[in-house]
């Protein structure tokens, strides 16, 4: 991957960054996988924005299929260096999402990002959520005392804007059952908002990691119930992430080189028919969307690769179509501009 040719100090900081936690994340699963798993380690995948001219990214993908779902770990950076027409100068970001095998063990969503913008100004964008099939108290109470230590006077403005930014309205709940977003995150010292960044990264990462590998080894009897309550859980992900998820909405109209990788997210299997249910939840035309959506999944729930592709393709163009329903898309108090950002300030 080609980086920026005249890169800032920050970008190259923050790159360094989101590529340390991708490689203390990953040490992390596959120190999990050859103690209780398939000792088989994640593998990476890489792509490249425009031929690599405007960078690209890799992600690290889970191979052991007893201890994960789906599971993968992508670092990025953008940059438009080259194009003084652009509003970004640069993106960078760790984005994170880990599906576990076991119903009992919680999915973990992280992306912690810098948005570097040409006027020279840039802020961080802060998220980690956890995301049970089953809910558990003990892990929904360390997770949120890992957030509290780590965000310190940030945590109740975290709070309030990731339970507002994950919440499911047509269906009257939220996502997950603890959430933490900071939109446009800046206190006007670099250092500090890098150091803090870094910190969280590292807090989360490493208090999800102790919570699923006490999940993985006290948690073993799984019920045939267990399992179809992670398939209704995995449908409401995906319903989320492709309804709702303003970033994976931005990047998928943004460009189509990396679909599979911006899908990554998304579980092995969903319950079609239940999914197919919530369109009735939905207004205009975001109801047509969730029946397109419905319209590329088989009879068996399957989302592999194929399925993924078809999915983005749904989606990049419905929102083409209907683009006053990007309003409709989750957000926090402050929306970011990240599509705006990467097209001409003219």
């Amino acid at each position: 991957m080609k980086m920026i040719t005249s890169a800032s100090e920050d970008a190259i900081n923050a790159y360094k960054l989101v590529k340390g936690l991708q490689t203390r994340f990953v040490e992390k699963l596959d120190a999990l996988s050859a103690e209780i798993g398939e000792s088989k380690k994640f593998e990476e995948v890489t792509w490249l924005r425009d031929e690599g001219i405007h960078g690209g990214g890799s992600r690290f993908e889970s191979r052991d299929e007893t201890l994960f779902n789906t599971a993968s770990v992508n670092v990025s950076q953008v940059h438009y260096d080259d194009s003084p027409e652009k509003n970004l100068q640069s993106a960078t970001a760790i984005s994170t999402i880990i599906h576990p095998k076991n119903p009992h063990a919680p999915s973990i969503h992280i992306h912690i990002s810098l948005t570097e913008l040409k006027d020279e100004s840039s802020y961080w964008r802060i998220m980690a959520d956890l995301n049970p099939s089953i809910a558990n108290e003990e892990d929904k109470k360390s997770f949120e005392k890992a957030l509290e230590d780590l965000a310190l006077d940030a945590y109740e403005e975290g709070s309030k804007q990731g339970d507002k930014y994950f919440e499911v309205p047509a269906l009257g709940r939220t996502r997950g059952v603890s959430h933490f977003y900071l939109e446009n995150y800046k206190t006007g010292d670099k250092e500090r908002d890098h150091a803090f960044a870094n910190s969280f990264g590292e807090g989360v990462i490493d208090a999800y990691v102790e919570i699923i590998a006490n999940a993985f080894k006290m948690r073993t009897s799984i019920s045939q119930e267990d399992v179809q309550r992670q398939l209704e859980y995995h449908t409401l992900y995906l319903f989320q992430v492709l309804t709702l998820d303003r970033g994976t909405t931005s990047g998928l109209l943004i460009h189509d080189q990396n679909d599979v990788g911006i899908m990554g997210s998304l579980p092995t299997f969903v319950n079609k028919e239940l999914l197919k249910s919530w369109s009735a939840n939905m207004r205009e035309p975001q109801d047509e969307l969730v029946q397109n959506l419905v319209s590329v999944i088989n009879d068996d729930g399957l989302v592999d690769v194929a399925t993924k592709e078809r999915l983005a393709q749904v989606v990049r163009t419905h929102y083409k179509r209907h683009p006053d329903a990007l309003s409709m898309q989750a957000s926090g108090d402050s929306v970011p501009k990240t599509v705006s950002n990467h097209m001409t300030n003219a």
